[in-house]
């Protein structure tokens, strides 16, 4: 894979765990926001009793952020979906860079990947692009498709304007924040 120009090329660092401090690069693509440190060291710290062993799913995978902290931080298994190929590549060569044999990556629609999942999942990552609005959709399909169960947890980000009522009713807010133009949510099932 050729590399990416520094123009075309920006990292984030992994904020905890055993690989802590590591970079990784990503593209330069239109709507892939990886979330911040700040955001992020919330969100591990709601999760860091029940990431130890958990099987994961980061949709919508990006920089890869939210999959390689989770496996950084004891997640067994972290399936990371990605359509774009420029994201897809560069998650590639993080996994290979990190050694991250938990990690597997998929390269469809997350739509796709969710009708085909067969197993439920301990803790999902719900950080789709701002304008595609599919936060409603993708839990209407982890819903209907059995991929959660009664002790999943379901990581949501979204803009802060976002109707939430509108989620599966046996999905119970746990945990609620808004930092500048970014709501980000914990969802425990009932």
């Amino acid at each position: 894979m050729a590399k990416l120009s520094k123009s075309t090329r920006q990292s984030v660092r992994i904020i905890g765990g055993q690989w802590r401090g590591r970079r990784l690069a990503f593209p330069v693509i239109e709507g892939l926001r990886p979330t911040p440190d700040r955001i992020r060291e919330t969100l591990f710290n709601w999760l860091q009793a029940y990431l130890p062993g958990a099987v994961c799913i980061d949709l919508f995978s990006g920089s890869g952020a939210l999959g390689f902290e989770a496996a950084s931080r004891g997640a067994e298994k972290v399936d990371m979906v990605e359509l774009d190929l420029q994201a897809y590549k560069q998650l590639q060569a993080n996994k290979t860079m990190l050694a991250a044999e938990q990690c597997t990556l998929f390269r469809q629609p997350a739509q796709q990947f969710l009708n085909q999942a067969s197993k439920p999942y301990d803790i999902v990552f719900l950080d789709p692009p701002f304008d595609a609005n599919l936060w409603n959709e993708m839990a209407d399909l982890l819903t209907r498709n059995n991929l959660l169960h009664p002790k999943s947890l379901v990581y949501l980000e979204c803009n802060k304007y976002h109707n939430l009522e509108q989620f599966p009713d046996n999905w119970h807010l746990i945990k609620d924040k808004q930092a500048g133009d970014v709501r980000y949510c914990l969802f425990a099932m009932q």
